[in-house]
């Protein structure tokens, strides 16, 4: 049947369009849909064998090829399932220490909704440590006034741009930064928060453009943004958290890129895919929001949490840091291609943002405007 043979080619042809080595946002874009890719493949799959009884040679090659697409596929997802070996380690009961502990929410709350008690019962009940707002703006701050008796540290950014970001900490914050790394509307977080225990944490709260016709007509920027990071975090000697929305999905080239430079580990290894968006249209979900981690941490607890009337659900997540976790946990192995790959893509994000912002960029050590509240 015709349709049998279109959807196959569908699956080859955005399988392997992925592959090509380009930033352009119709091309990344097949970065995202691979379990919807894969599920379509695997349905094509057997309505070809159970389906087609006319075998010709063009038939017997589109089905190699869809054979290929879907193992491609499989390949990426796979380690997003139980089925894979976990990255970070689940912390036992006999290991707790409250005093070891941080709890983080993280939640793009879209600018337009207006559903701020639902977010904030969330928070009331949950009693995160950590909450990151992201696509915060003048509204949302004036709304979660209520919970700031409870969150004495804050970094306010509020913005109309659907780029605006607020940190709310019950822990002591240090060093705080707000840097424009490589746009002057796009935002992130710096700064350094004290565990109960004495603890430090290096903390880095991100928010880059996607690649999209409406947004970024490529991912230079955003990829250059989480590289330029990662590049500063593989020196640190500190335990380290980077969170928020990063408009790239767990299994991209960059975001596999960036744990490889950064050293820091993805606790959905080996568990689920916490898909966070979009949260209107179950068949239609990806990850965009993440919580990656320095070796030195184990996870308590993870979930998505309930919809807030966002496009995106939050994300509830609970470390806790140990040598235990150091001793027995592993980065991923990074490469001498990684490095080059890595400083390429940072400097051609650099050199564009020079030509579209008109400024230098200097992301490493200047930050362009300092907020904290306490």
């Amino acid at each position: 049947m015709i349709w049998i043979q279109i959807c196959a080619a569908l699956v080859i042809w955005l399988s392997f369009w992925s592959l090509i080595p380009r930033d352009e946002w119709w091309i990344r874009g097949a970065d995202f849909p691979r379990l919807q890719i894969l599920a379509l493949g695997i349905i094509t799959l057997l309505a070809m064998l159970f389906g087609l009884s006319d075998w010709t040679l063009s038939t017997e090659l589109l089905f190699l090829g869809l054979v290929a697409a879907v193992a491609y596929q499989l390949k990426m997802v796979l380690p997003y399932t139980p089925l894979w070996r976990k990255q970070v380690q689940k912390v036992k009961k006999a290991q707790a220490n409250p005093e070891q502990q941080i709890s983080l929410l993280v939640a793009n709350v879209l600018t337009p909704n207006h559903k701020y008690h639902l977010l904030i019962e969330q928070i009331k009940t949950l009693k995160p440590d950590l909450v990151l707002t992201l696509e915060s703006n003048t509204a949302w701050q004036q709304a979660l006034g209520q919970i700031e008796q409870d969150y004495p540290f804050r970094v306010p950014v509020p913005l109309e741009n659907l780029y605006g970001m607020h940190l709310y900490s019950r822990l002591p914050l240090n060093n705080t930064e707000v840097k424009f790394i490589l746009s002057d509307e796009i935002p992130s977080i710096h700064t350094c928060l004290t565990l109960e225990s004495g603890v430090q944490v290096q903390l880095y709260c991100l928010h880059p453009k996607p690649p999209s016709p409406t947004e970024a007509k490529d991912s230079t920027l955003r990829d250059a943004e989480l590289l330029i990071v990662g590049d500063q975090i593989k020196d640190l000697d500190q335990s380290c958290i980077v969170m928020g929305d990063l408009n790239d999905v767990a299994w991209s080239r960059t975001t596999r890129l960036f744990q490889r430079i950064s050293g820091l580990l993805d606790p959905r290894v080996g568990r689920y895919f916490m898909n966070t968006f979009h949260a209107d249209y179950p068949l239609l979900r990806w990850s965009l929001d993440h919580i990656f981690h320095s070796t030195d941490f184990g996870l308590v607890e993870m979930k998505r949490l309930s919809h807030i009337g966002s496009d995106h659900f939050p994300v509830y997540v609970v470390l806790q840091t140990g040598r235990v976790f150091e001793q027995q946990q592993q980065s991923l192995e990074q490469t001498a291609e990684d490095e080059e790959d890595a400083q390429d893509a940072i400097q051609e994000g650099i050199e564009k943002a020079e030509k579209e912002e008109k400024k230098v960029v200097d992301p490493l050590v200047q930050p362009h405007k300092q907020q904290m509240h306490s």
